[in-house]
């Protein structure tokens, strides 16, 4: 790169970060400290994150937890001093009309899982925002949906 035209292309990276709007940049700042308070096995603040109502939806099927019962499922897991580790590789954010609601869908690197999808609901109460919903998912590639189908299947057979 051409070194006199490096000012230039800082000031355009900074104008393509300050082109969100700010309550996305808050939501998106929301979720990557959520997604690394559980990385950093901060409980306390990654439960914070989520509102009294919340619902967390996991992969098994049987996982639809309330706030409640998911901390009550993951509190053994971040007293190992680490729970799990999510970044975000892409996220779309759209906003109410009102601006009080967001939802949103991202794309996860995950070491455990691999490429999962993270989507959800986040909502302004007060002066913050926090998670409504979060369902967490491992998209399947369409080629591999009748073979992954016919494990599902054979897995519930007695």
């Amino acid at each position: 790169m051409r070194l006199d035209l490096l000012p230039l292309a800082l000031v355009l990276c900074a104008t393509a970060l300050t082109a969100q709007p700010a309550s996305e940049r808050a939501v998106a700042a929301v979720l990557d400290d959520w997604h690394l308070a559980a990385a950093q096995a901060d409980e306390g603040r990654y439960f914070a994150h989520l509102a009294e109502g919340a619902v967390f939806l996991g992969t098994d099927p049987a996982e639809r937890w309330p706030k409640a019962v998911f901390q009550a499922w993951a509190h053994p897991i971040f007293q190992r001093g680490k729970a799990w580790s999510f970044r975000a590789t892409r996220r779309a954010i759209t906003l109410s009309k009102d601006g009080r609601t967001a939802w949103f869908d991202e794309d996860l690197d995950t070491p455990n899982l691999g490429p999962a999808r993270g989507s959800g609901v986040l909502a302004r109460e007060k002066d913050r925002w926090l998670i409504q919903q979060y369902n967490l998912s491992v998209p399947i590639p369409n080629a591999l949906m009748k073979s992954v189908k016919a494990q599902i299947e054979a897995s519930k057979k007695p």
